[in-house]
């Protein structure tokens, strides 16, 4: 719309004090994604799915650099494991809320319609090629460090190459363990691999803090031998078992301690072997 003549001014001619500021640039020219859908299960831990760009392809189990422009004008970005499999039109994210941290103080209050950065270059551990072939395939999870086993767990391949598949997850309460619980409990119904997931899939969530029908951290329930006991399997093999790993710092130094002790190898992409870690991911 062109303005009315009275409010048309030559720009060349005004002082620097009266001249209007030149349009803003935005502080990034990253690329975005819109959000579609956000779930919150605590005032910890919310979900979220964004539209998905044409050209990204990634591998079950990768994560990608998401984010929001903060305070400063420039961009925030974490390492976020994509949570939705590699088949799904839709991105898929699990999050912590962190009511001082400098990306989840804000993305805790993202709406459908928002926009968020997201750089589509999914890099990652915690993928069926940095694996040998096995038998029987470990989930091991605490907190939002399922993520990316919500991926693999809706990948067809997870279920073409191994003969029973055990997810393990870790919270600290009850209601923590939603998301996951929610996720395995509609696995047998979905259209593509439920039939392929029947008598396969074991799930094993506990609780630290909260009481529920199994208390205890997951390593020392491993260390125990309890957890065997309840599953009515044999300890570790590196014969036979695959694992992988996703959690906080100190829970993934202990499970790799526990796994190196029960004689498996720690892979790679470049060199599969009988376990991974995802490094890049803290949940």
């Amino acid at each position: 719309m062109v303005a009315p003549m009275d409010e048309m001014t030559d720009i060349a001619t005004m002082s620097p004090d009266t001249a209007p500021e030149a349009p803003k640039r935005p502080a990034h020219n990253l690329p975005t994604e819109t959000v579609t859908q956000v779930r919150h299960y605590t005032d910890r831990l919310f979900s979220f799915r964004t539209t998905r760009p044409r050209s990204l392809r990634f591998r079950s189990g990768e994560f990608v650099m998401i984010g929001l422009v903060g305070d400063n004008g420039r961009p925030i970005l974490r390492a976020y494991s994509i949570a939705s499999p590699a088949w799904d039109e839709e991105l898929e994210f699990y999050s912590i809320k962190v009511q001082d941290g400098p990306l989840t103080s804000k993305l805790q209050h993202i709406q459908p319609g928002d926009e968020i950065i997201l750089k589509p270059k999914p890099v990652g551990t915690l993928v069926h090629d940095a694996l040998l072939p096995g038998k029987r395939l470990w989930f091991f999870a605490t907190g939002t460090g399922f993520a990316p086993y919500a991926s693999l767990l809706r990948e067809p391949q997870t279920w073409e190459d191994y003969d029973e598949v055990i997810i393990t997850h870790t919270c600290r309460d009850v209601a923590e363990l939603t998301y996951g619980r929610e996720l395995v409990e509609a696995l047998p119904d979905d259209p593509l691999i439920g039939e392929m997931v029947a008598g396969k899939l074991r799930y094993y969530p506990t609780t630290t803090r909260e009481e529920s029908p199994k208390m205890g951290r997951i390593t020392t329930l491993i260390e125990s031998g309890e957890l065997f006991a309840d599953l009515g399997i044999p300890p570790l093999d590196p014969k036979s078992d695959r694992a992988m790993v996703c959690g906080s710092l100190a829970f993934n130094l202990d499970m790799k301690a526990i796994l190196e002790g029960a004689g498996l190898r720690e892979g790679a992409n470049s060199e599969p072997a009988e376990f991974v870690i995802e490094k890049a991911f803290v949940g």
